[in-house]
């Protein structure tokens, strides 16, 4: 393996997993670097001179390092790939949702009744920006009488003609990450969304479904994630999301670490 791959780690964005992050970078022989928010205001971005350079940290600087940087991959953040219009119709086999409608945050305050009232459960849908840059989070809202401020608008965003996906309401139980690269899952963990908890992988977690999804989905990036979960007795896909502005959980930093830098040495 090649020692000239540069991890950049935002700790600031994932606290409880960066001290094992770093640790695993450095055993297994790569430089660590501590992303600067500082470096965006004053111009002063390092230069990079190794043939890979790989970033982790949060979403917002893993899209603009995607966009603006050329660090090389930089960040695994195709942002455009990671619409869920954009890839839940070619993952339907799996998908959480059987049905859903691509709306946005003006359209459905307007007549929520007519844009997703048969999607509605005792009146409540679920909605989620399509972007996978969450202007804000997904969640179970009623019908009648939405508000554009039910959806956040005001707080962190203020152009309601953003894209949204209406859902039935599930009954999500146990939830599952799998860093997937080059067709193979890396590694995997349980999770609690609700306060963003790790919890072990165990007998019972769904990598043949997960290692499926990886081998036969169209990958959106190199390097991304996969987020299951079980529902109703069944497994299903909630979402993908860029490996780059990702919650690691408790996936194995070491085999992550190993099998991104050799996916990315193989790439250059």
């Amino acid at each position: 393996m090649p020692t000239d791959v540069v991890w950049v780690i935002e700790p600031a964005a994932f606290p409880e997993r960066y001290q094992a992050f770093g640790d695993a970078i450095r055993a297994a022989g790569h430089r660590c670097i501590i992303w600067d928010d500082a470096w965006w205001s004053d111009g002063s971005m390092p230069a990079l001179t190794a043939n890979t350079v790989v970033f982790h940290g949060s979403l917002g600087n893993a899209d603009r390092i995607a966009r603006e940087l050329d660090w090389r991959p930089g960040a695994f953040c195709s942002t455009a790939e990671f619409y869920s219009s954009a890839w839940y119709p070619r993952a339907a086999r799996w998908l959480l949702h059987d049905s859903w409608v691509q709306s946005t945050v003006a359209d459905l305050v307007a007549d929520p009744i007519e844009v997703a009232g048969h999607l509605a459960s005792d009146g409540k849908v679920f909605v989620r920006p399509d972007s996978p840059l969450k202007p804000f989070s997904g969640r179970v809202v009623q019908l009648e009488g939405l508000t554009r401020e039910a959806l956040d608008y005001g707080f962190y965003y203020d152009d309601d003609s953003i894209p949204v996906i209406v859902a039935p309401v599930r009954d999500i139980r146990r939830e599952w990450r799998f860093v997937v690269a080059q067709g193979k899952v890396l590694a995997s963990s349980g999770y609690l969304a609700d306060g963003r908890i790790a919890t072990s992988a165990d007998a019972d977690t769904p990598i043949k479904l997960a290692n499926e999804i990886a081998a036969e989905l169209a990958a959106p990036d190199d390097v991304y994630v996969v987020d299951l979960c079980e529902v109703d007795g069944e497994i299903r896909l909630i979402e993908l999301n860029p490996f780059s502005g990702a919650d690691i959980y408790a996936c194995d930093a070491k085999q992550l670490v190993s099998g991104i830098s050799a996916a990315v040495a193989t790439a250059n």
